[in-house]
């Protein structure tokens, strides 16, 4: 048996966050608990606190760090979450790391803080170097994975390659500064408190997951 944890994953766009929470959700049944989703939810519901949101975001303004750990709270009282859940999204600051302590406290359950780490080139390469395939969704890199034909998918050879409109070399180059800037006082906050672990995030998906699934112990949802 293993204690229950709240996961939080911090690492830049393009570090493979995503890809290590939905690991960890498919192979161990730990749930990732993402805020992007949980606005998403907002958008759709009517209770009290999903209006109240929706009111914030229609008139373009940040949601509240309180408001925001009402609704992790709230979502995380469900019952995929009786155990160990990862958080991603949340906390992205100091500030929001102080108001997790108090669900941790409530609920009885440690923080484990992991940083997936990249070399700023690497993840300059990954979010700049990234195309898709409108018609089936493949996703390729011109530097690390690249199509057989330059701009044309694999599997339907017809269709042109697309890049996001965020991965231009200049607004990639915004996002991480502004990542890095926002970011510099939540590392702190956890190193501060001896509870930071960083694992190598330039190498193959299975190597980092290896070691998170081994920093974490092998916590499962029915634990």
């Amino acid at each position: 048996m293993f204690m229950s944890k709240i996961i939080v994953l911090i690492g830049a766009p393009g570090a493979g966050k995503g890809t290590q929470a939905r690991l960890l959700e498919s192979r161990l049944g730990i749930p990732q608990i993402s805020t992007g989703d949980m606005f998403r939810e907002m958008k759709n519901s009517d209770t009290r606190l999903a209006r109240e949101v929706q009111e914030i975001m229609a008139s373009g303004k940040l949601v509240p760090d309180a408001l925001t750990y009402e609704m992790v709270r709230e979502r995380t009282a469900r019952p995929d979450c009786r155990a160990t859940f990862v958080l991603d999204g949340f906390p992205r600051t100091a500030v929001q790391a102080e108001m997790l302590e108090s669900l941790s406290d409530e609920l009885g359950k440690p923080v484990v803080a992991i940083q997936i780490d990249v070399p700023m080139e690497i993840l300059e390469k990954r979010l700049t170097g990234r195309r898709s395939c409108p018609e089936c969704g493949e996703i390729y890199n011109i530097f690390f994975k690249a199509p057989k034909s330059e701009g044309y998918c694999d599997l339907h050879p017809r269709a042109e390659l697309v890049q996001r409109a965020d991965d231009t070399e200049e607004k990639v180059k915004v996002r991480l500064e502004t990542y890095e800037d926002n970011t510099k006082p939540l590392l702190e906050y956890y190193r501060s408190s001896g509870r930071l672990e960083t694992v190598d995030g330039s190498r193959d998906p299975e190597e980092i997951y290896k070691e998170i699934e081994s920093l974490i112990g092998s916590a499962n949802a029915t634990v």
